[in-house]
Order: C-alpha cells, then sequence, then structure tokens
C-alpha cells in the first residue's frame, strides 16, 4: 500500500502544484524555463504514474475488503463509464459545441471514472485509488472555478460527433477486451 500512496501523493502533487502553490510553481518555470519545467513535471507524473500501477498491483490482491458492493453497482459503473469516456475525448479533440458546456471535460471525466469505480470495488486498495482521484479532482475544478473559468470558445459540432463516436468505440473496447487485457478484470 506504501507504493500506491506514494505514487498517488507524487502523481496528484503535481498535478496540484497549480493549485497549491503557484507562486513556487512560476518560481520554478521561471528557472527551469518551459521545456525544464514540463521536463521536471513529466517526470515526477511518470514516476507517480507507475508507483500507482505498480503498488495497486501489488495491494489489491491482499487489501481487505471494505464493502461488497451489490451487482447492479457494477452495471451502473458500465453504464457511467460511457459518458466519462465520451468527457475525456471532449477534453482530447479540439473545442465543438460539447467542450464550452462541459467547462472541465477532463476533471469531469476523472470524477465519474473515479465514482464509478468506488460503486464497484469495496477493497481498501481501490477505495484509496479511486477515493484520491475523486477527492483531488472536485477540489481541483473548485480551484479552477475561483481562479476564473476558463472557458473554450464553441466549435463546429464535427468535433462533438467526433468526440461521441471515440469515445463510444473505446467504450467498447474496453468492455470487450481491453479492461480485461489491462487490469486483468473483465467489467462485464
Amino acid at each position: 500500500m506504501f507504493l500506491l500512496i506514494l505514487g498517488l501523493v507524487l502523481f496528484l502533487g503535481i498535478h496540484s502544484v497549480r493549485i497549491v502553490a503557484p507562486a513556487w510553481r512560476d518560481a520554478q518555470h521561471a528557472r527551469l524555463g518551459e521545456n525544464g519545467w514540463k521536463g521536471l513535471y513529466s517526470l515526477i507524473s511518470l514516476a507517480g504514474f507507475v508507483l500507482i500501477v505498480w503498488g495497486y498491483a501489488r495491494a489489491w490482491p491482499v487489501a481487505p475488503v471494505l464493502y461488497e458492493p451489490p451487482v447492479w453497482m457494477k452495471h451502473l459503473t458500465l453504464a457511467l463509464m460511457l459518458p466519462a469516456l465520451i468527457s475525456m475525448m471532449v477534453f482530447i479533440l479540439p473545442p465543438g459545441r460539447l467542450k464550452p458546456v462541459l467547462k472541465h471535460p477532463m476533471l469531469l471525466a476523472t470524477k465519474i471514472w473515479a465514482f464509478a469505480h468506488l460503486l464497484a470495488n469495496g477493497d481498501l486498495a481501490s477505495v484509496v485509488l479511486f477515493g484520491s482521484f475523486l477527492v483531488w479532482a472536485v477540489l481541483d475544478r473548485i480551484a479552477v472555478k475561483r481562479l476564473g473559468d476558463r472557458i473554450a470558445n464553441p466549435g463546429p459540432g464535427k468535433w462533438d460527433v467526433a468526440a461521441v463516436a471515440s469515445g463510444a468505440l473505446v467504450y467498447v473496447l474496453f468492455v470487450w477486451k481491453l479492461h480485461e487485457w489491462l487490469f486483468g478484470v473483465s467489467p462485464l
């Protein structure tokens, strides 16, 4: 569990710097330059991500079960993942009409993903992992709102169609085989 927690601290910590220590972030950015800061940010993010994956893989099989979700919650998780993946694709693709409406589609996708996985997983490792991401995404959204939302201008609707289609495709791939292949657990 230590590796999982260390990974979460590194990954979510570096992703929280602009919220909790904007002056420090600006000073590091000025000291290291754009590429230096992005390099450090990426290195810490990657180290955190690797530790999260490694730590979760080690903690999950031996983690105590805090609650056993009813079967219907697993079905609800499946249903929630479709809008989460569509929201993530809205974030990735250029702005259409949905991006300004969703305001911060990556944070929305993270909140839905984390909440959905808390519904389906009651072991301590999962609660720590998904709970941490949910809390981070909620706090980040509050901080972004306080700092002043920078909302994308609407673009052509073709990007919304592309986001829905690609999000649905990724969803189908995850349900079909990808989730089991990547994580060893079939969502069905």
